[in-house]
């Protein structure tokens, strides 16, 4: 019988928190959460507002000195605001807990890196919430990208357009230089750069939406430019209306593909167009071809995270290795965002 990895959670109150603790709790062969720091009383930016009290309950909350004294914790997860994401790793580490870290990190490198880098030499498991790693339809396009299935990729569209925030909401975007690019479109860049790497330079484009509050930064557009000639065009804006169906295309000089939407989970098949000039992939040359990968769940707070958590537990428990490029991919990306939001 495997053993159960004691977690505790740092902070409720980043965007990803609740549905953090809600995979944890689901997962209970894989974790045992043994409490949460309550972050709610920080004064740093955050959305909502205020966390219920429902959330944690039944959970202990636990100051962090309780946290370094406890030497049965296992690992830590990183869930308080996006502007004490890194400073709150930084303590984690410093007590060696392995860790999930919410996304992003940070609005600049040196912290983050020194983070990462330093984790990565202590063979301690930091593992990014980045939300697509796990999305079958997303790995299996990197893999075909990077195996030159599409030939030489001249163009990738992504957005990450959605309406579910409040003028609050908006006002928590304008809190970041870069808003909604910066904390929506880093989900884009990370499969981005996994797929071509870093670009050498990028133009961002920031605005506030029309009938949104004064420097809400929520509608965001950048172009990641590529020494190959490729451009990639990423955006998001929070005033969406009807469905979310966030979109990812890719257009190479041997095929294209579309993936619309890019995740949900609702029971029906994650389902991705491929279209090739030649055979590739197993796939026949010719008219579009739709992949089917089956339902990612029905969940998704629950089944969004509940691969990748699965994943840091094997890691924890030795049964997994971090892969030894994840470190430096993780820079690449950190390095990518603060290019194509102008922060670098």
């Amino acid at each position: 019988m495997k053993r159960k990895i004691r977690v505790v959670q740092f902070g409720v109150s980043h965007e990803h928190a609740n549905g953090k603790l809600d995979t944890l709790r689901a997962l209970s062969d894989e974790f045992e959460i043994v409490g949460v720091v309550d972050d709610r009383s920080s004064s740093s930016p955050r959305w909502p507002l205020r966390r219920p009290d429902s959330l944690v309950e039944g959970l202990p909350l636990l100051t962090e000195e309780q946290v370094w004294a406890d030497k049965t914790v296992d690992a830590a997860f990183v869930e308080v605001t996006n502007c004490e994401l890194v400073e709150t790793a930084r303590r984690v580490l410093a007590h060696g807990l392995p860790m999930h870290l919410d996304k992003p990190g940070g609005e600049t490198y040196e912290p983050f890196a020194a983070l990462r880098t330093e984790a990565k030499k202590r063979g301690l498991p930091l593992q990014m919430g980045y939300m697509f790693r796990c999305n079958p339809a997303i790995r299996w396009l990197v893999k075909a990208v990077r195996e030159g299935w599409f030939g030489d990729v001249f163009e990738i569209e992504a957005n990450m357009d959605h309406g579910y925030g409040d003028d609050d909401y908006r006002r928590y975007l304008g809190s970041f230089k870069a808003g909604i690019l910066y904390n929506l479109c880093c989900h884009l860049a990370d499969f981005v750069v996994a797929m071509l790497g870093e670009p050498v330079s990028a133009r961002a484009s920031v605005a506030t939406a029309p009938g949104s509050p004064p420097d809400s930064r929520d509608n965001g557009a950048t172009t990641l430019e590529y020494a190959s000639g490729a451009l990639v065009h990423l955006r998001s804006c929070g005033r969406k209306v009807g469905q979310i169906r966030r979109r990812l295309r890719i257009c190479g000089t041997l095929g294209s593909a579309e993936l619309c939407p890019i995740e949900h989970f609702d029971g029906r098949p994650l389902r991705l167009d491929v279209q090739f000039s030649r055979p590739a992939g197993g796939i026949p040359a010719g008219p579009c071809q739709t992949l089917d990968f089956g339902p990612q769940g029905t969940n998704s707070n629950v089944d969004r995270y509940a691969e990748q958590l699965r994943s840091f537990a094997r890691q924890v428990r030795g049964e997994e290795r971090e892969p030894d490029w994840l470190c430096e991919h993780d820079l690449a990306v950190q390095r990518t965002l603060l290019k194509m939001c102008g922060l670098a």
